[in-house]
């Protein structure tokens, strides 16, 4: 999974990170957005896009929101 959306997301959504993102793996779910780790391509371009510094590569994700990777992996696998 190389990007995860956290914490500071949550109530925000804003979809900045969706228009830059080549790929469209940015969904919406009920309280943030989440980045499918099957179809990120690990370019980056979200990172920066992010106004609330939500976006962290699952290599650097603060360990107050190291759940959030998980979070992230359940939500898609709630989908199928």
């Amino acid at each position: 999974m190389p990007y995860v959306i956290t914490e500071p997301c949550i109530g925000v959504k804003d979809k900045s990170c969706v228009a830059v993102c080549p790929v469209d793996c940015i969904y919406e779910g009920e309280d943030q957005l989440y980045i499918n780790p099957d179809e990120c391509i690990d370019c980056g371009l979200c990172e920066p896009e992010c106004p609330v510094n939500a976006i962290y590569a699952d290599t650097e994700v603060p360990p107050e929101w190291r759940h959030y990777i998980e979070k992230n992996a359940n939500f898609f696998k709630q989908q199928k």
